[in-house]
């Protein structure tokens, strides 16, 4: 019990940041969102650390679904959805995190953490940098892109990629550069916020299958 204790703490104080910056910038929604998309990002090391099991993981990001789509109705937690166009990316963010889950929880760690660390600062410093800094632009799917953005979420897979596979010990393989170049070409893709649902879950996969393969 204990364990999921300092999880919701963990989680509390994210969303603390977040309406304490509202408070004090209201009309930056999307930075809002942001402070909980990379926030969130630890806990799966940290979930690791506490060594919280498999079935009790995937239980706990079940919870967090349900509340999630009742979030969509009823916006009980207005910060988590306040944002300018319809999407169901924090949704998709949930679900790519329970398959990650159910598939490399315990059988591979490393490409769990890859596929949700790309997500998680990839996409998310993305969306700061491109939001924020004006650079050329195009429109993907409808979708607005900024190269400033594109370039952040390249830049920072590769961070991630790198990093893991370095404190996994695995060895250099330019197969890092390509994972982070399909995880980027797939952030494009971000109608409704399916880039939080394809993104992770394909970063992790190739991982898998490229760098680890268990």
């Amino acid at each position: 019990m204990i364990k999921f204790i300092l999880i919701l703490v963990y989680l509390c104080l994210i969303f603390l940041l977040s309406i304490i910056y509202k408070k004090f910038n209201p009309s930056n929604k999307e930075f809002l969102r942001k402070i909980i998309h990379i926030g969130i990002g630890p806990l799966i090391p940290i979930a690791k650390y506490l060594e919280i099991d498999r079935y009790s993981a995937l239980l706990f990001t079940s919870i967090i679904a349900v509340l999630i789509v009742s979030n969509y109705k009823y916006k009980l937690f207005p910060t988590i959805e306040d944002v300018d166009r319809k999407s169901f990316g924090t949704l998709f963010y949930c679900l790519s995190l329970f398959i990650l889950i159910y598939l490399y929880w315990d059988k591979d760690p490393s490409s769990l953490i890859v596929g949700f660390f790309i997500m998680t600062f990839g996409d998310g410093f993305a969306g700061l940098i491109g939001k924020n800094y004006e650079s050329k632009s195009w429109l993907f799917l409808e979708q607005k892109k900024s190269l400033y953005g594109t370039i952040t979420m390249f830049l920072t897979s590769c961070i991630v990629i790198v990093g893991i596979g370095y404190f996994f010990n695995y060895s250099f393989n330019i197969s890092f550069f390509l994972i982070a170049l399909i995880s980027t070409f797939l952030e494009q893709i971000s109608i409704f916020g399916i880039d939080n649902l394809i993104v992770p879950v394909a970063g992790g996969i190739f991982f898998n299958i490229f760098i680890t393969g268990l």
